[in-house]
Formats: C-alpha cells, sequence, structure tokens
C-alpha cells in the first residue's frame, strides 16, 4: 500500500533510539534478569531461554517472593532489591511490574548502562515515556517493548504486501481488540487501580497493542484522535489478584468484600485520522464474553484489503473486488520477512508464545551485534505508544478532536 505518509518510517520503530553499544557476553550467552513475578515474567523467562540466554535471577516484591520464584522457575538468584540485580551486572533486564514502576525500574536501568526490556505501556505518562526514551538513546543502550504481534510471520505478509503496493492507495483500517476477563462485577487487579495501572485501563492494556500493530502494518502514523470510554462496573474488589492463569505462584487476592470505586476504563471506542488524512476506527473491550484475546483489524486499500485475527495467526485474508482468499503461513513462499519468522513447515501451528520469543531474539540480536533487526519496537515506539494513550484519554475526557503529538 502507498500512502501519503510516512510508509514503515523510523518513527514507526525501524530503527534504535541511539547507536547502541554491542555486548559479547562470556561464552557467548547473554546473561538476563527478569523484574516482576507474574504472567508476564514467567513468559518473558521462557521467551529468554528460548532465545538462547542464561537467566540468571528474579527480583519479586520482597527477597522471600523474589526466591520462591527463582525456585519454581530453576533460577540462580532471587534478589533483594533492584540494586541488586544491577549489581549482578546482567547483560540484559526485562521489566514486567505493574505500569507506575516501569520509569523508575527502566531509568535506573538504563543509567548503570544495562540493555532493557520493558513491558507496555513504557510508562503511565507520555512525558515519562519520553525521559525513557532519551535516556536510552544518550546511554546507548538497546531498549525495546514488547509489541509482540508484529512478531506473527503473517503480520509481516500483510506489511510486505502493503509496502509493495499491492492493496493500492490506503482508503480505510478498522478493527478491534475483545477480551473477556473483566466481565465479572466482581473480578479484579492492580491493573484496575489508576495509582498502580495509570489512568487508562483497557486502551492502555490492549488499545495500545492493536494502534502499534497498524502503524507498524501501514507505514502510516494516526494524527488525531476522537474516543469515547466507558466503566460498566462502577466498583470493583478492592483486590490486586493476578490478571490471567499461568503465574508460577499467584500473589494472594486480597479480600473482596471491600469494594473500590472505578476510575479506569473497561470499554473504549476510537476513531483516528491518519497522517494521509484517512479514517480508522478500533473497538476496546475487556468485557465481551467469550473473546479470549482477539485482536483483529482489517486494511482497506484501493486495489484490495488485507485482514488479521490474533486467534487464527496462522493465517491472513485477502479481498479484491473479484473474491477473496487465505493465505496460509508458509516458510518456503511469500515475503522474506514472513519466512524468517516461520520457524516451523507449514500446517505446524506457531502462535502468541512464538513471536514472543522471536522479539525478544531480535532483542538480544541487537545487544549482541549493535544492529537492530528490522522491525524490533524500541522505546520510541513505547514513548509513540503513551503519547497516543494520554491524547485518547484526554479526548474521552472533553469529548473532543485531539492532535496526537
Amino acid at each position: 500500500m502507498t500512502t501519503e505518509g510516512n510508509v514503515h518510517a523510523p518513527g514507526v520503530g525501524q530503527q534504535l533510539a541511539g547507536p547502541p553499544r554491542a555486548t559479547t557476553p562470556q561464552g557467548g550467552r547473554l546473561r538476563v534478569a527478569v523484574v516482576g513475578t507474574g504472567m508476564i515474567a514467567a513468559v518473558h523467562v521462557r521467551a529468554a531461554r528460548a532465545a538462547g540466554a542464561d537467566v540468571v535471577g528474579v527480583l519479586g516484591r520482597n527477597r522471600e517472593r523474589s526466591e520462591q520464584v527463582a525456585q519454581q522457575l530453576g533460577l540462580e538468584h532471587g534478589y533483594a532489591d533492584l540494586d541488586a540485580v544491577i549489581a549482578d551486572r546482567p547483560d540484559v533486564v526485562h521489566i514486567c511490574t505493574p505500569n507506575d514502576q516501569h520509569h523508575p525500574q527502566a531509568l535506573a536501568v538504563i543509567r548503570a548502562g544495562i540493555n532493557v526490556v520493558c513491558e507496555k505501556p513504557l510508562a503511565v505518562s507520555a512525558e515519562q515515556a519520553d525521559e525513557l526514551e532519551r535516556a536510552a538513546a544518550e546511554a546507548g543502550v538497546v531498549a525495546s517493548v514488547p509489541f509482540v504481534y508484529r512478531y506473527h510471520p503473517m503480520v509481516r505478509e500483510i506489511r510486505s504486501r502493503i509496502a509493495d503496493g499491492q492493496l493500492g492507495r490506503l482508503l480505510a483500517v478498522h478493527g478491534h481488540y475483545l477480551q473477556d476477563w473483566m466481565l465479572d462485577s466482581d473480578a479484579s487487579s492492580w491493573r484496575v487501580d489508576s495509582g498502580a495501572g495509570g489512568q487508562s485501563r483497557a486502551f492502555a492494556d490492549i488499545g495500545s497493542h492493536w494502534c502499534d500493530l497498524v502503524e507498524f502494518v501501514t507505514g502510516e502514523q494516526f494524527d488525531s484522535v476522537s474516543a469515547v470510554t466507558d466503566i460498566v462496573h462502577p466498583t470493583r474488589p478492592a483486590a490486586s489478584g493476578p490478571s490471567f492463569s499461568g503465574t508460577p505462584d499467584p500473589d494472594p487476592i486480597a479480600d473482596a468484600g471491600e469494594r473500590a470505586e472505578v476510575t479506569t476504563e473497561d470499554t473504549a471506542v476510537a476513531t483516528f485520522r491518519t497522517g494521509s488524512g484517512r479514517i480508522g476506527n478500533v473497538v476496546i473491550s475487556q468485557v465481551s464474553a467469550g473473546r479470549k484475546n482477539r485482536l483483529w483489524f482489517e486494511v482497506d486499500g484501493m486495489l484490495g484489503s488485507a485482514a488479521f485475527d490474533q486467534e487464527q495467526p496462522e493465517s491472513a485474508w485477502f479481498g479484491n473486488e473479484t473474491g477473496a482468499q487465505i493465505v496460509v503461513r508458509d516458510p518456503s513462499q511469500g515475503s522474506p520477512d514472513q519466512r524468517r519468522l516461520a520457524v516451523v513447515p507449514s500446517g505446524h501451528p506457531q502462535g502468541y508464545v512464538d513471536a514472543f520469543a522471536a522479539f525478544v531474539a531480535d532483542t538480544y540480536t541487537a545487544v549482541t551485534t549493535g544492529t537492530a533487526p528490522e522491525g524490533l519496537p524500541t522505546f520510541a515506539d513505547g514513548a509513540r505508544s503513551a503519547r497516543i494513550i494520554d491524547t485518547v484519554v484526554a479526548s474521552a475526557g472533553d469529548r473532543a478532536w485531539r492532535e496526537i503529538r
């Protein structure tokens, strides 16, 4: 697809913010530490191991929690605090803590000259995210954000066809990201608390993924937005339990009899204008029954359309005026980028875990070689996402169109 915007421009995440310093670890294997002990921390540990790193330790809320999870995951160290992590001098630190901790923890790691992977949203405000982007560039460290849906091979196939002009001029983009884990009025998590999660919940958590993916695929950024949000349950338990299953040993859930006012959204609808003036629209929900993780988008061009469903990641839909076809992932054909990420033969399913491992592997390649593989999402992308989140919240607050700076 050709557009009037910057097709696959560096602002969409093509390059690292500043020249990274290559690291040559002893024995050729990176030493990695993980900060956080929840579900996503366990995903990071598995992905780091799959990428060939030695995961040397984990940091939880205190030494006891750290040692408990380190034993469960077979790690050498359960750290007492972040200072102990930094003193151990790992090559990379993965930060997988609640959102309000991202900024201070990532900043400390960067200032120590250590490469960092930080979960999204990168920070609870655009200002904090911008500071992290600048700090990483000044320090010359690799700093990436796991917008891992970029790493589904069929996403890369769609992106390649758009860049080659096969869909023609952009006409519209639309989609949704639907989950149901907050459907019950008694469901809760630290994410509900704006102090820990930030002023946005659903959009910051999953809307950020949709926006990053669409900008990455089309090569065109959103310039402005008009948004509305809704809170479907005015109160929820004042609890801090796990967000999803899969945590090695979930923290205990507080007494659900105590309820707190909810100030973060369950649903959001955002309409965007792109750089070329076209319209984009997305529905975000964490209360859609039966939808576990349905990230779906469609790009409509003058010559054809393309759609991707993350719950069916092995294929992509392509349409034109005479019909439509389903294209299945196949490492023996398709775009070079799709073939690079298609690590098993066609018909042997790849999914989220494989996408996450590919993202981590690309991050480690940037660390060891000093060159970021094409498409690696960096702190520049995390800061961009934070600006979109803040603008969506502002637009919903005053019910007006807002420019995304």
